[in-house]
């Protein structure tokens, strides 16, 4: 049996003991992400400060979870393209074996289920890298999925480093205006454009796009969905638990990704 371990937040340690680890969605495939539990501490948990970075729920523990060895998953750093389709115990033996590990990952395509969680435990919450491995040093990347929204200085540092594509995003008042008009000449394209950036922002105007949850593309509902995600703007669970009826399944896999997180 190989062993790895999956972090997540500690608010969600009751129902990972009641209906063990969910497959959550991630680009095209849906599973787990896992890392081998090796004998070094620090490398086993190395992505407990990269994700603590990320919304939601603070202080992480570790879900330790025992498969078959010969358990499909795939193994490879982060940035891998095509990471390499392997058994469990293959993937263990490479990342163990590897000459810098740091920035590897397991990927089990499908849930884990109670039984295979063998025990959850408290980690340390310094432990780890931010953004990427060895990026002390190096110029911060601004873009949506590396900056740490609301953190001292994140800002004035998207503002003196803006990203080509994601910001600073356009103000408020800039953003409304594009999506009345995309609706209004019936652009889908341009409304999905127009939620993305409004997924960059903490608030947003809740009444104002709950129409979108009707819209006939599912395209743009999916868009709704991933902008109102993490607003802090009463109203998004009510719009949220809507979308979770749609009758397209890829809106209601986004909601549940959402929820998840």
């Amino acid at each position: 049996m190989a062993t790895f371990v999956h972090l997540t937040p500690g608010a969600n340690t009751a129902r990972v003991r009641r209906s063990g680890l969910r497959a959550a969605g991630h680009g095209e495939r849906r599973g787990v992400f896992l890392f081998p539990v090796l004998p070094s501490y620090p490398l086993t948990h190395q992505w407990l400060r990269e994700l603590s970075r990320r919304p939601g729920p603070r202080g992480f523990v570790a879900v330790h979870v025992r498969l078959p060895d010969g358990e499909p998953v795939t193994v490879g750093r982060y940035n891998d393209r095509a990471p390499a389709p392997v058994t469990a115990a293959e993937a263990v033996r490479r990342t163990a074996g590897a000459a810098d590990a740091r920035g590897w990952e397991v990927f089990l395509p499908r849930s884990v289920t109670p039984a295979e969680v063998r025990h959850i435990r408290a980690v340390r919450q310094v432990n780890g890298w931010r953004y990427l491995p060895d990026a002390h040093g190096t110029p911060p990347c601004t873009c949506f999925g590396c900056r740490e929204r609301g953190s001292y200085g994140s800002r004035r540092l998207a503002e003196r480093r803006p990203h080509p594509l994601d910001g600073p995003p356009p103000a408020p008042r800039v953003l409304l205006a594009r999506v009345e008009a995309a609706q209004a000449r019936g652009d889908a394209a341009a409304l999905c454009e127009a939620l993305r950036w409004y997924g960059m922002r903490r608030r947003g105007p809740v009444a104002r796009l709950s129409g979108l949850a009707q819209h006939p593309d599912p395209a743009v509902r999916t868009a709704l969905v991933e902008a109102v995600a993490y607003w802090s703007t009463p109203g998004v669970d009510a719009l949220l638990r809507e979308l979770g009826r749609d009758a397209d399944p890829g809106v209601r896999e986004a909601v549940e990704d959402a929820t998840v997180r």
